[in-house]
């Protein structure tokens, strides 16, 4: 197993990395927490991997619970969270209690969100089984469901107590959903470590065959990265907008195609995006953002949307959170391994961008 921890003052967390669930009873006995667990999980995951988790803890003495979410981004919603609520009390847990959130991002941001907000705050473990949130949603303490069509609009701040990774449960995941991930992954050498993009160019195939070094090493360098950044910015006042290359772009693409794409798919996207922009503000060469399409396009990411309703992706970008006084603000590259903050004021810039994805 090899163990990383996210330094928050009392806030830290322990973040596990292994091939297994056979150390999740202990983990989480470590903890010192009362005996009440719920886990929530989703239809797609729970034949996977909730009985061997049920009974790790179990097995260390914990009373669980099981509660199923519908899958889908688009049942990440308020309603998800009134459930939680029902189960919570049905099942009578206090504030010693704990809430397992067991699947990907959706059901991570759900349960989070719930635990931050019944009794106030109750302890929330993470136990992701998707690529992508092994790499990105499970750290940091971002939680919250959409609102009436806008992504994230609802959320609260609150770091989870544990984050248990079995990197073997991405084994399970259909080849999109690995490459989905695989944006996040890049998404941290684009931002902050290019060799990391050249393992991660070289390696691409044992990616795919899940060889295990190469999935830990993957995970182990993703929190590292994250974890980084988080340390010094945990609310996203300053350094952490980083972790957003390609989200204001493809978020805006998400929301506007429904959710017919996978979120990494839209972050691939994005961050295509992002390189243009620097380019046609003549920041960076050509070729920068040639090599960083050859690298998605490796990885199975898509690189542009043909036929994507410009007007409307343009239109959704002015609902992103980080737009301020209608001015906004992008993450850009000056290099692979090098991102800075910027306010973006030539909207025909943007638009620019827009349509070339759209080709």
């Amino acid at each position: 197993m090899i163990r990383h921890t996210i330094n928050l003052k009392e806030r830290s967390y322990p973040i596990c990395i292994t091939t297994n669930f056979d150390e999740l009873g202990k983990a989480v006995l470590s903890l010192r927490t009362g005996k009440k667990v719920m886990i929530v999980t989703d239809e797609n995951v729970d034949g996977f991997h909730s009985e061997e988790c049920i009974s790790r803890l179990e097995e260390s003495g914990f009373e669980v619970y099981k509660h199923m979410l519908v899958p889908g981004e688009e049942h990440k919603t308020i309603d998800a969270v009134y459930g939680i609520y029902k189960k919570l009390i049905e099942y009578k847990l206090d504030r010693s209690s704990s809430l397992v959130a067991l699947g990907g991002g959706v059901v991570g941001d759900i349960s989070g969100f719930a635990a931050a907000t019944y009794m106030r705050g109750i302890n929330f473990i993470q136990i992701p089984t998707t690529l992508l949130s092994q790499a990105d949603s499970s750290v940091g303490g971002k939680t919250g469901v959409d609102f009436d069509g806008h992504k994230n609009a609802v959320g609260a701040f609150y770091q989870p107590k544990l984050v248990y990774m079995n990197v073997n449960t991405i084994k399970t995941l259909p080849k999109r959903e690995v490459s989905a991930g695989l944006a996040e992954v890049i998404k941290h050498g684009f931002i902050m470590d290019e060799e990391f993009c050249e393992y991660l160019n070289y390696n691409a195939q044992k990616i795919f065959a899940f060889d295990e070094n190469v999935l830990q090493f993957l995970a182990k360098r993703n929190v590292s990265i994250k974890g980084s950044v988080v340390e010094q910015d945990e609310k996203e006042d300053d350094l952490r907008a980083v972790l957003n290359l390609g989200h204001t772009i493809g978020h805006a693409i998400e929301t506007a195609r429904n959710f017919e794409l996978l979120h990494g798919e839209c972050v691939a996207i994005g961050m295509v995006g992002a390189f243009k922009l620097s380019r046609y503000m003549d920041i960076l060469p050509e070729s920068v953002v040639d090599q960083v399409k050859a690298m998605l396009v490796k990885l199975e990411l898509p690189v542009s949307l043909p036929g994507m309703d410009v007007d409307r992706v343009f239109d959704q970008i002015f609902y992103d959170k980080k737009v301020k006084d209608n001015k906004l603000k992008f993450i850009l590259p000056r290099k692979i391994g090098e991102v800075f903050q910027c306010t973006i004021e030539d909207t025909g810039l943007l638009r620019k961008v827009l349509f070339d994805l759209a080709k």
